[in-house]
């Protein structure tokens, strides 16, 4: 893996604890009723997308059981069709799936 594409990970590890900071005390009532705190982590998910979509192919390829397409995806709708997020949807992938995707990035870093 090259320089860049390390940088880029760790980035995307930056803004997944960001991420963890910001709904750290919130379930998923209280996180559906901040508007705050919803836009800030909808923003952070926005800036991992395009964290993403700078890897490297190769980097990708390398680690097929991170979900690349995904994560790219939800950063593409959360871009251009906000309002019909499901904050539900949101709080489930900030719950679940990005300590997943941090365990993750530890591990190829």
């Amino acid at each position: 893996m090259d320089k860049r594409d390390k940088i880029l990970l760790q980035k995307i590890l930056d803004e997944a604890n960001i991420i963890a900071k910001l709904v750290e005390g919130f379930d998923c009532d209280s996180f559906v009723a901040d508007e705050k705190t919803k836009r800030a982590t909808c923003m952070t998910l926005i800036n991992i997308g395009e964290l993403v979509k700078l890897l490297s192919s190769e980097t990708r390829q390398q680690n097929p059981d991170v979900p690349w397409r995904s994560i790219a995806g939800l950063r593409d709708v959360a871009v251009h069709g906000y309002m019909t997020l499901r904050m539900e949807d949101i709080w489930e992938t900030v719950s679940v799936s990005l300590p997943t995707l941090k365990a993750q990035i530890d591990t190829i870093l």
